[in-house]
C-alpha cells in the first residue's frame, strides 16, 4: 500500500487533514476511541475521532489529553493564549499568579511549539515545583485556547465557548469542552462486578435491569423532546444511582457514577447527540485488525498511509461514496468517476442534517 500511494500520499494526507478540519468545525457531537499500536517496534496509541460523517485515525505515541487537543487542533500548529485559554487553566487548577503572568505578557500568539516552550522559559513557569504542572496545563490551555481561536468544536471565537459535545468511554485525556459518557462502557462497570452471594448477584441484576430500562428511555426521549419528562428522567437517575443496595461495592460505584450525572445526562440538553461511542468503536476495529494481521508497522510513512487510508475509507463510508472510486480519481486512473473532495461533502452532509 506505501508503494502503490508512494507519488499521491500527500495530496491523501492533505485531503485527511482537510476532513479533520471540516468534520470538527461543524460537528454537533463526535465520538472518540483509542487502541494500542505497535510502530517501529515501540509501543503507541491510536485515536479516531469522528461522527456519522467522517472519520479520522492519528497514531501516537502515548495517551494523553494534550496530545487529544492538538489533534482537535485540526492541522493548526499554534497555540493561543486568550480567553478561553486562561479560562481552561484557571478551571485545571494553574496557580493564579501564572495564569496572572501570561495574562499580563502582550505575546498571545505562538506558531509553534518551539516558540511556545521558548515564551514559557522566558516566563519562568518550568522551573515552578509546584502541582499541578504548570507546563502541562498551561499548554493544555493554549492548545484549547488555539482550538477556540480557528473556531473549531463549534466554539465561538471570542465567546470561547464550545458546542459540539465529545462523547468518551470516560478516558481522562478526552473530557474537554462539553462531554458526555458513553453509558455502555459506565453500565460495564456493573457488569463487571463479580458479587460473592446470591444476594449481591440479585443486587447486581436489579441494577443493569434499572439501568438498561433507563437508558431505552432517554433514548426514546432523544426522539421526542420534552421538557417535563426530562426532568421526571433526571429524578428517575436520581433514585437509581442514589440507591443503597447493601453490595457495598456496587454501592461505591453506583456513587462514582452519581457524580458523572451530568455527563450521563448530557442528552437531556444535547438530543441529537448518541448514549455510547459504538460508531467510534467499530471504525477503530479495523485498525485493531490490521494490527493483528500485520504486527504494525515500521516507518513515518508506512504508519501515515496506515492512518490516512482508514480514515478516508470510513469517511468515505459513512457519506455513501466508493473508497474505490474515489482512489481511483486521486490515483488519476484513467476513465476514473469524478469524486467531490470529501471535505466537501463532509460539509454538506453538515447542512443537511
Amino acid at each position: 500500500m506505501v508503494r502503490l500511494l508512494a507519488k499521491p500520499l500527500d495530496d491523501l494526507v492533505a485531503e485527511d487533514q482537510e476532513v479533520l478540519r471540516a468534520g470538527v468545525a461543524t460537528a454537533r457531537w463526535i465520538t472518540v476511541d483509542d487502541t494500542a499500536a505497535r510502530h517501529a517496534r515501540k509501543d503507541g496509541v491510536t485515536t479516531q475521532i469522528g461522527d456519522d460523517r467522517f472519520a479520522v485515525f492519528r497514531t501516537g505515541a502515548s495517551k494523553s489529553r494534550k496530545a487529544f487537543l492538538s489533534l482537535l487542533r485540526a492541522g493548526h500548529a499554534d497555540y493561543v493564549v486568550n480567553a478561553a485559554a486562561l479560562d481552561y487553566m484557571r478551571g485545571h487548577g494553574l496557580s493564579g499568579q501564572v495564569v496572572a503572568q501570561l495574562d499580563a505578557h502582550p505575546a498571545r500568539l505562538f506558531a509553534d511549539t518551539a516558540a511556545w516552550s521558548a515564551h514559557l522559559a522566558r516566563l519562568g513557569i518550568g522551573t515552578l515545583a509546584i502541582t499541578p504542572d504548570p507546563v502541562q496545563v498551561a499548554t493544555e490551555g493554549a492548545l484549547w485556547g488555539a482550538i477556540c481561536h480557528h473556531g473549531l468544536l463549534g466554539t465561538d471565537a471570542a465567546l470561547g465557548a464550545a458546542g459540539t459535545v465529545i462523547v468518551s468511554d470516560g478516558a481522562g485525556q478526552f473530557r474537554v469542552g462539553i462531554h458526555a459518557l458513553c453509558w455502555v462502557h459506565a453500565e460495564r462497570l456493573v457488569y463487571k462486578l463479580v458479587p460473592a452471594t446470591p444476594e449481591q448477584r440479585q443486587a447486581v441484576e436489579v441494577t443493569r435491569t434499572l439501568i438498561w430500562g433507563l437508558y431505552a428511555d432517554l433514548k426514546a426521549w432523544a426522539c421526542n423532546p420534552c421538557p417535563r419528562r426530562a426532568a421526571a428522567l433526571r429524578a428517575r437517575f436520581d433514585r437509581i444511582f442514589g440507591r443503597r443496595t447493601g453490595y457495598a461495592t456496587l454501592d461505591r460505584l453506583l456513587a462514582r457514577l452519581h457524580r458523572r450525572k451530568s455527563e450521563l445526562l448530557r442528552v437531556l440538553q444535547h438530543p441529537e447527540i448518541p448514549l455510547h461511542t459504538n460508531g467510534s468503536e467499530n471504525d477503530i476495529r479495523a485498525c485493531v485488525t490490521k494490527r493483528k494481521v500485520s504486527g504494525g508497522t515500521m516507518s513515518t510513512a508506512g504508519r501515515t498511509a496506515r492512518d490516512v487510508t482508514l480514515g478516508l475509507m470510513k469517511t468515505c463510508s459513512k457519506l455513501g461514496v466508493s473508497f474505490f472510486r474515489y482512489l481511483g480519481d486521486r490515483l488519476h486512473v484513467p476513465g476514473a468517476v469524478t469524486i467531490p473532495p470529501l471535505p466537501d461533502l463532509v460539509c454538506q452532509a453538515a447542512t443537511m442534517a
